[in-house]
C-alpha cells in the first residue's frame, strides 16, 4: 500500500518535500486544513519561516489537531519544522507558539543569517555516513529532554534529534538528492501502523 503523506502546506518547502516523497514511492500531500491532516498517515513540517507559519497554524484552528495527530502518527520537522516541533525557544520568539510536540529547546537563527548558509557532510546516528545537509538560515537544538535521542551535532551544537515518533533536523534534507533521511521517516508509519 502506497504511504500518505502530509506536508505542512501554509509556507515553505512543499514541494520540494512532495518530490522527494515520490521519489521513494510514497504520495505527498499539500496539507492546509485539519481535514487534509485526517487524510494523511504522517506529517512533515517543512522549512520557511517560522513565525509565519505558526501564526497562520494558530489562524485555521490547526494546533491542537496537530498535536492530537502527532499523538498517533509520525511528524517530520525540518528547519522552521524543527523550531516550531520543539518545547521552547532560547532567543526570542514571542509571537511564535511551539507545538510541544518533542521536548527541545531551540536557538532560531542558531547558524546565522540568509548568507552564513552552508552544506556539509553528516554522519547520523541510525540513518547513514556522509549525509549531505543543507543549512539556510538554520536553528540548531540548546539541550534535549529526557528520552529525547540525539543523531547528529555540528561543533557540539544538535542538529538532529527524534523522540518516538518525532523526528526534526536542522537542514533541510529535501534539497538534496541523498533521500535516506525521508525513507528513514517514512519508515517510521510502518511501526505507527503495523
Amino acid at each position: 500500500m502506497v504511504k500518505r503523506v502530509g506536508v505542512l502546506g501554509l509556507q515553505g518547502a512543499i514541494t520540494e518535500h512532495i518530490n522527494q516523497l515520490k521519489q521513494l514511492g510514497a504520495e505527498g500531500i499539500a496539507v492546509k486544513t485539519p481535514t487534509d491532516l485526517a487524510q494523511v498517515q504522517a506529517l512533515i513540517i517543512p522549512g520557511g519561516e517560522s513565525t509565519a507559519i505558526s501564526r497562520l497554524i494558530q489562524q485555521i484552528g490547526f494546533y491542537e489537531p496537530i498535536q492530537q495527530f502527532a499523538k498517533n502518527h509520525p511528524v517530520f520537522g525540518t528547519c522552521a519544522g524543527l523550531i516550531l516541533c520543539g518545547s521552547s525557544i532560547t532567543d526570542g520568539g514571542e509571537k511564535l507558539k511551539p507545538l510541544k510536540l518533542i521536548d527541545i529547546a531551540v536557538t532560531r537563527n542558531g547558524f546565522g543569517r540568509q548568507v552564513d548558509s552552508f552544506e556539509t557532510p553528516l554522519d547520523i546516528d541510525s540513518i547513514g555516513q556522509q549525509i549531505p545537509a543543507v543549512f539556510i538560515r538554520a536553528p540548531y537544538i540548546d539541550h534535549v529532554g529526557e528520552g529525547v535521542k540525539i543523531l547528529a551535532k555540528i561543533d557540539n551544537r544538535i542538529v538532529m534529534a527524534e523522540h518516538g515518533s518525532v523526528l526534526v533536523s536542522s537542514f533541510h534534507p529535501e534539497l538534496t538528492e541523498d533521500n535516506r533521511i525521508m525513507a528513514y521517516f517514512l519508515k517510521k508509519i510502518k511501526e505507527e501502523n503495523s
